[in-house]
């Protein structure tokens, strides 16, 4: 029908709009948050770009939830307002014809909330930390003092000290490195030069043209060997992300047969949003209630209310099966059960405007609407 047709044009161009605008502000923020990291040396610059990418799909699907409910109370606030409600309703209709139509609107979102959440979303998240740990590791290695001792490696207690660093080629010279072996001896080695390599997961020091020293130091009994070519395995990196280390990357076939609490916590939460698109949607339709008499924006602050509520108890339950102490069902349906029960009550309610809002809420409680 032409009312149907209409309303998804209007729904979809009004969610384009308050999408774009929100995700913008985000991002932005975002983006000034992780330049900030970066200038600390807490994040490696390269990575900034590719995790505000990583970042904004992470928040895509709660951007699709906010998206699917404040368009859909938008349009029907205007039609509220605009008394093509009313009219709507002084033939006879009621707003449960409404349902179709934002179904039509909303399906597809939760559709697409719900591929992001099952099987995007998992894999993005352990890209991204695997990414972000890469670069950080590359950096590390780039950050090459001249002129002064540094230490190197978390083991053996190594030191290092470069008299000329070419940053572009990666090349040291004359180089002097100092640690303990195993068995408590000084090691010291003097090169003409040296360079980091990154290659079969291990970070290793290249050393060209030296001479290496063993010995305690007071004891006068080292021994000198010379090299052509000395390689020093500084540690193994880098050290990737296992899908195991976070929950928010494992895959959700593995939740689904994980038994483990924090895992049926994910699960539930991944299952929880694209439900949440729908009855949002739904929510939408008694909220958007808006008296042109009176002029007054309640039913914002109510819509506002609702979705904290909602989103609130989903955190609280979710919390509540992490640490086991709520099964997995008794987590999942009791504040999606509550709020579908809200939309039954203020469709019948709403579809009697006329009446004041105890009156009317009576009248439903009780069957009394005629």
């Amino acid at each position: 029908m032409i009312y149907r047709s209409q309303f998804i044009k209007e729904a979809t161009l009004t969610a384009i709009a308050i999408f774009l605008l929100v995700l913008a502000v985000l991002v932005f923020t975002q983006g000034i948050n992780l330049l900030g990291r970066a200038a600390n040396g807490h994040v490696a610059i390269e990575a900034v770009a590719a995790l505000i990418g990583f970042w904004t799909l992470g928040m895509t699907p709660l951007l699709l939830v906010l998206t699917a409910y404040i368009g859909t109370m938008t349009v029907l606030t205007r039609y509220w307002r605009d008394s093509e409600m009313a009219v709507w309703l002084s033939c006879g209709l009621g707003l449960k014809q409404w349902i179709r139509p934002v179904l039509a609107f909303v399906l597809p979102l939760a559709v697409l909330v719900a591929v992001m959440q099952l099987a995007v979303l998992p894999w993005a998240e352990l890209r991204s930390r695997e990414y972000a740990e890469l670069l950080k590791q590359k950096q590390n290695l780039s950050l090459i003092e001249q002129g002064s001792f540094q230490s190197i490696g978390k083991k053996n207690g190594r030191v290092y000290f470069v008299e000329t660093f070419d940053a572009e080629g990666g090349k040291m010279q004359n180089l002097f490195l100092r640690e303990i072996d195993k068995h408590g001896r000084d090691s010291v080695v003097f090169a003409k030069e040296g360079s980091f390599t990154l290659e079969n997961d291990k970070r290793t020091l290249s050393l060209h043209q030296g001479y290496r020293y063993n010995g305690s130091a007071g004891s006068g009994d080292f021994d000198r060997v010379s090299f052509e070519r000395l390689d020093l395995v500084i540690s193994t990196a880098p050290k990737l992300v296992e899908p195991i280390d976070h929950r928010r990357t494992i895959p959700t076939s593995e939740l689904v047969n994980s038994h483990h609490p924090e895992h049926k916590g994910e699960l539930m939460w991944r299952i929880s949003l694209p439900v949440t698109v729908v009855l949002l949607g739904l929510l939408a339709i008694p909220l958007s209630y808006y008296n042109t008499r009176s002029g007054s924006s309640y039913h914002v602050l109510t819509a506002v209310g609702f979705f904290l509520f909602y989103q609130n108890g989903l955190t609280l339950l979710r919390n509540g099966v992490d640490d086991g102490s709520l099964n997995f069902w008794i987590g999942l349906l009791p504040m999606h059960l509550i709020i579908a029960a809200c939309i039954w009550l203020l469709l019948r309610m709403r579809s009697m405007p006329a009446r004041p809002f105890l009156s009317g809420l009576k009248a439903v409680v009780t069957g009394a609407q005629k």
